[in-house]
C-alpha cells in the first residue's frame, strides 16, 4: 500500500468513528430525551394527584412525604392505603358527615386502597374529642347495629368492590395487658393533657376516666396494623390522627400523611351542618327535597360546596372560580351544583324530576326558595294529613280555619290554588298558607 492509498485509509476510517460518535451522541441525546419527557409526564400526575387531595382540605400535614409516596405509586403501579376511622355511634349521614367520604371517593378513584375501619372496639370506649364529659360506652349489638347502617350509607358514596371494610376488634382484642402497658409507655400524660377537652374537663373537676387515654392511643395502633400511608379526618380528629403518625414512627413505620378536612357550613350559611339544627342535606333524602335544600345555599359558599360535596376536579372547579370572578351569576351555578350533588345519590330520571319541580316552583318566584320546614306523617298523602301539623305549628288555629282559608283561595301548593283537602302531597311540596306563610312539606 503506497503512501496516498494509506491516508485514504485513515481518512476514511477517522470518518466512520466521527459518524460512529455522532449517532451514538444522537440516540442518548434522544434517550435523555425520551427521560426527561417520562419525567415530566410523571410530575405531570404527581402534581395532579396533589391537587385532587389537597382540593378543599384544611391542612395537609406531611405533605412532602405523601408527594414522594405518590411519585412511588404511579412508578410501581402499587396503590396506597389510605385509611378512614367511623366511630359507629350516629349513623345517620348528611352531606357535611359525607365531605371526608367524598374525598375517599376522589383517592379511590386516582386509583389508592381505602381501608374504612369501623371503631367496634374503640366505639366501646367512646371518641372523648369535643367531649364535655364521658362517653357512655356502647354495646356490642348497638356497634354492630349502626355499622350496619353505617356501611349501607358509605356505600353510596364509595365502590363497594373497591374498598376494604376492616373492624379493629381484629387485632386490638388481641393486644395483652404487656402490650397495652407498652403502647401507654410511647405518651406521656402532659402530652395527653394538651387536649382542649381534657384541659376543659379537668379545670372544671369533671371527672376524666383513665381508659379514655386509650381512646386516642388505640386509633393510632390502627394505622400501626394497617401500615397507612394516609389518614383521613375531621379537623376535630387532629389529636387523633397525629398520634397515629407519632405511633408509627416509633414502631420503626413511615409516618403516615394526615389530611384533615373542614367542617361544613350548613345551608343557613352560618353554623356548622346538623340536622338538630335543621340546616342539614341528608344523603338518604329525596331527590326533590336534597335539590331544593341545595338550592338554598348561600351564594359565598358555592365555591366550598363544590369543594366539599362533589367530585369535581380542581382543574373544573378553576374555571367556575372564574367566572364568578367575573361577574356570573351565582344562581346558575348554584342550579349546577344542586344538580351534580342530586345526581350523585339519585337517578338521572330522579334528578331530571327534581329539577323540573324547582324550576316550575320557584323559578317564576310564586314561592320563596328559602322557607320553614313542617314536619308531617303522610298516612293518606293529601293535605288533610297536614291540618295537625299546621295547628300544632300555630299556623292555623284549628281545622275549620284551614279549610275556610282552602275554600277563600288561601292555600296553594308550589304557587298553584288548592281546591280541597284531597289534594295530593308529598315531600318537597311548598304550601303557603294566607298571605305570607310558606312551609315545605317534609316526612318525619
Amino acid at each position: 500500500m503506497n503512501t496516498a492509498e494509506g491516508l485514504k485509509t485513515m481518512e476514511s476510517a477517522e470518518m466512520k468513528s466521527t459518524e460512529g460518535m455522532t449517532q451514538r451522541a444522537e440516540v442518548q441525546e434522544k434517550a435523555d430525551r425520551d427521560q426527561e419527557a417520562k419525567q415530566k409526564e410523571l410530575m405531570k400526575k404527581v402534581r395532579h394527584q396533589m391537587r385532587v387531595i389537597r382540593q378543599g382540605a384544611a391542612d395537609l400535614i406531611g405533605e412532602e412525604e405523601l408527594e414522594r409516596k405518590v411519585q412511588a405509586s404511579i412508578l410501581t403501579g402499587k396503590p396506597l392505603t389510605i385509611k378512614f376511622g367511623m366511630d359507629p355511634s350516629a349513623p345517620d349521614i348528611h352531606v357535611g358527615h359525607a365531605v371526608p367520604l367524598r374525598k375517599l371517593k376522589q383517592m379511590q378513584d386516582l386509583g389508592h386502597n381505602i381501608v374504612v375501619v369501623i371503631g367496634d372496639f374503640t366505639g366501646k370506649i367512646g371518641d372523648p374529642t369535643g367531649k364535655h364529659k364521658g362517653r357512655k360506652a356502647l354495646t356490642d349489638s348497638e356497634v354492630f347495629r349502626n355499622a350496619q347502617t353505617y356501611q349501607e350509607q358509605i356505600f353510596r358514596i364509595l365502590d363497594r368492590d373497591k374498598t376494604q371494610v376492616r373492624y379493629n376488634g381484629e387485632w386490638l382484642e388481641l393486644l395483652s395487658l404487656s402490650d397495652a402497658l407498652e403502647l401507654a409507655s410511647t405518651i406521656t400524660v402532659a402530652r395527653m393533657m394538651e387536649r382542649d377537652d381534657f384541659q376543659s374537663r379537668f379545670r372544671g373537676g369533671t371527672p376524666i376516666g383513665l381508659h379514655e387515654f386509650f381512646y386516642p392511643l388505640l386509633q393510632a395502633y390502627d394505622s400501626v396494623e394497617l401500615q397507612a400511608d394516609l389518614e383521613l379526618g375531621g379537623t376535630d380528629q387532629t389529636f387523633n390522627i397525629l398520634m397515629g403518625r407519632s405511633l408509627q414512627k416509633e414502631k420503626g413505620q413511615e409516618a403516615q400523611a394526615a389530611l384533615f378536612m373542614p367542617l361544613l357550613e350548613g345551608i343557613d350559611g352560618t353554623e356548622k351542618m346538623s340536622k338538630s339544627l335543621g340546616n342539614y342535606i341528608g344523603i338518604c333524602e329525596d331527590a326533590r327535597t336534597m335539590y331544593t335544600k341545595v338550592m338554598q345555599v348561600p351564594d359565598h359558599l358555592i365555591v366550598k360546596y363544590f369543594e366539599l360535596t362533589t367530585d369535581i376536579l380542581p382543574e373544573e372547579l378553576d374555571k367556575i372560580k372564574e367566572q364568578l370572578a367575573d361577574g356570573r351569576n351565582p344562581r346558575d351555578y348554584k342550579m349546577i351544583l344542586a344538580k351534580t350533588v342530586t345526581l350523585l345519590y339519585h337517578t338521572a330520571e330522579e334528578t331530571e324530576e327534581a329539577e323540573k319541580f324547582f324550576k316550575e316552583a320557584f323559578t317564576d318566584k310564586a314561592v320563596p326558595e328559602q322557607v320553614d320546614s313542617l314536619e308531617v306523617v303522610l298516612e293518606r298523602g293529601t293535605l288533610f294529613d297536614c291540618i295537625h301539623p299546621l295547628i300544632s305549628a300555630g299556623i292555623v288555629k284549628s281545622g275549620a280555619e284551614f279549610r275556610r282559608l282552602i275554600a277563600q283561595g288561601g292555600v296553594q301548593k308550589n304557587g298553584v290554588r288548592v281546591e280541597a283537602l284531597e289534594e295530593n302531597v308529598q315531600t318537597g311540596d311548598v304550601l303557603k298558607v294566607g298571605k305570607r306563610k310558606f312551609l315545605r312539606i317534609e316526612m318525619c
